[in-house]
């Protein structure tokens, strides 16, 4: 039985959402896109004139999965400062994780936890605006830590 679908999300965009009952520790889908190095991705990023909008996965070896070249549903996991999923690594592979219990028609989020090269200025803070609604929303994709 197919676990989740993509579908027109009231966060923002495409959103991924549950079909049925999801529980804690399911690994629900790999993150696939072609692999690029850092570089390639800001070309493109700024080529695209520098929205905040990517599928752009960093990898712990520097590298990056583009999820817009070759990637797969998991690209259209929206971010949520409360999110329900987790992101991980393995030998370069990245996988999205059911942190708790999800019940059937939950939109299913991660934290984004970007980061940018320059310090976060209110232009910066705002190109990332977080739209999640959660109760302790940041207001940011951004990574604050």
């Amino acid at each position: 039985m197919k676990r989740f679908t993509v579908r027109n999300s009231p966060v923002h965009g495409k959103g991924v959402f549950a079909l049925r009952p999801l529980r804690a520790g399911e690994i629900l889908v790999e993150y696939k896109g072609k692999r690029i190095r850092w570089r390639q991705a800001v070309q493109a990023h700024l080529a695209k004139g520098r929205s905040g909008h990517t599928f752009f996965f960093g990898l712990s070896d520097g590298r990056v999965i583009d999820g817009a070249r070759g990637g797969n549903s998991a690209r259209w996991l929206n971010h949520a400062c409360e999110a329900n999923c987790q992101a991980f690594e393995v030998d370069g592979r990245v996988f999205i994780e059911v942190a708790r219990d999800v019940g059937p028609g939950e939109e299913l989020f991660i934290d984004y936890g970007l980061q940018v090269d320059e310090p976060a200025d209110e232009a910066t803070r705002e190109e990332y605006a977080c739209r999640c609604g959660a109760n302790r929303c940041r207001g940011t994709m951004l990574d604050v830590n």
